[in-house]
């Protein structure tokens, strides 16, 4: 990142000396007489601090610092005039400019200000860098696959992210609908506010009201102060509310005055609070079954379901397979400093014919576990889990078989974890108490 700066000024004698006295200090200088050939340099070239004359031939050098602005968001401009005003300075600091002084005093000022400036210019670049990754990451460009069904679900989500509605996603376990609520989020207008993800079935009725909602010190043992809740926390920006069915009844009420009105009152709280935020919801459960049953209520989820788009399992996108398995086994070979990996003809077979219950988290779970056991760069079939060889049956004189895979598959993430149980039991996708149960059951103790 080189320092550089771009002076504009049509009176050349005054626009070389000042390039002459900021070179000495080190900095790559580019000059324009106009702002027409200011703005041209700018597109070209990587500039951070723009010095600029207010009486140019073609522009106003206080309005040039918006043109500027559109070009490089992260420049920093300072206006110079032989006779300023405080009007002008107004101006130039309203449209952006980092200062505005007169050409008499630009001899001892200007260096110190060209170098604060400069500091300010490459924060606001790294800032924007990472904004720009970040926005990338969770934009719609990030979520995996070509088929039809999911193509038909990302222009849905394209079409409501502009807007302020409410979103209902729904889908089996798995199928990526946070990446579709943060994509959402990350396409909105509402991009560089919070994005608040809770998901309802990690919390008892309780303590989702006050995770939710917030409470007053006193409300409750415990409280011994007040807290914000999720909300208020995701103002301005999205709140999302992943397995909403969970949702009891009473809270399900007070949900439904946020999207009514945007207010809610805290636990133990006696006032209204104000609130001013976006909801994306998400459940595997069918809500409308759900309200008809009495288990959750009619008009929230009318309110919810404004704007609802099914999210499709991976059964139903198998072209997809293949390219999603490519792409999380890439991303875990530079995670473990392995080289990329191929996978032959019958892993690639395995892979188009598993049922894939557990969607697109199953299938990077799977291939986490395929990157740690993998002794090379070519993928076997062997390396996949027991139940991938099964066909969906067990026949009775392959059983001893598949118990030896089974054991052999848990010893060998047992040595990567080094013995640890729980992230043994996190790779294999099972719960800790299965796996001391199979650990038993297999006689693996004294095998590791």
């Amino acid at each position: 990142m080189q320092n550089t700066v771009l002076i504009i000024d049509d009176e050349k004698k005054i626009c070389s000396l000042l390039a002459r006295i900021i070179e000495l200090e080190g900095f790559k200088v580019f000059q324009a007489g106009t702002g027409k050939e200011g703005l041209k340099i700018l597109s070209s070239q990587d500039v951070y601090v723009v010095i600029s004359d207010v009486k140019l031939p073609d522009i106003n050098g206080v309005e040039l610092v918006r043109e500027i602005k559109k070009i490089k968001p992260y420049a920093e401009v300072i206006n110079l005039t032989a006779f300023g005003t405080i009007a002008d300075g107004v101006m130039a600091m309203r449209n952006g400019a980092f200062d505005y002084i007169t050409k008499g005093d630009d001899n001892d000022k200007i260096i110190p200000l060209v170098y604060k400036a400069l500091d300010k210019a490459k924060l606001q670049y790294r800032i924007n860098e990472l904004e720009n990754k970040v926005g990338k990451k969770y934009s719609f460009e990030g979520i995996l696959g070509r088929s039809k069904a999911i193509i038909a679900a990302i222009e849905l989500a394209r079409k409501v992210a502009a807007t302020d509605t409410t979103v209902l996603l729904l889908g089996e376990t798995g199928t990526g609908k946070e990446v579709f609520a943060q994509a959402i989020h990350y396409e909105s207008p509402r991009k560089m506010k919070p994005f608040v993800a809770v998901n309802c079935s990690g919390f008892n009725h309780e303590l989702l009201e006050s995770e939710l909602f917030g409470h007053k010190q006193g409300a409750f043992t415990g409280a011994v102060k007040d807290k914000k809740g999720l909300l208020e926390e995701a103002h301005e920006g999205t709140i999302f509310l992943d397995e909403i069915g969970e949702m009891n009844m009473e809270l399900q009420a007070k949900l439904l005055r946020v999207l009514e009105n945007q207010t809610f009152i805290k636990v133990g709280d006696t006032q209204t609070s104000k609130v001013n935020v976006r909801i994306i919801a998400a459940t595997n459960r069918d809500l409308k079954l759900e309200a008809e049953a009495g288990r959750f209520r009619l008009d929230l989820y009318y309110r919810l379901s404004v704007f609802f788009i099914e999210l499709p399992a991976l059964s139903q996108r198998k072209s997809d397979i293949l390219l999603i398995a490519r792409h999380y086994l890439k991303e875990f070979a530079d995670k473990v400093n392995k080289p990329e990996f191929k996978m032959d003809t019958d892993f690639e077979e395995l892979l188009l014919k598993h049922a894939w219950k557990g969607n697109i988290r199953e299938l990077k779970n799977v291939m986490e576990r395929v990157a740690i056991l993998a002794d090379g760069q070519e993928l076997s079939s062997s390396l996949l889990p027991y139940e991938f060889h099964l066909g969906g049956q067990i026949p009775e004189t392959d059983a001893l078989k598949m118990e030896s895979v089974e054991k052999q598959h848990i010893i060998k993430v047992l040595k990567y974890t080094r013995g640890n149980k729980t992230e043994t039991a996190r790779l294999l996708g099972i719960g800790l108490t299965t796996l001391y149960r199979k650990i038993e059951e297999l006689k693996i103790g004294t095998a590791v």
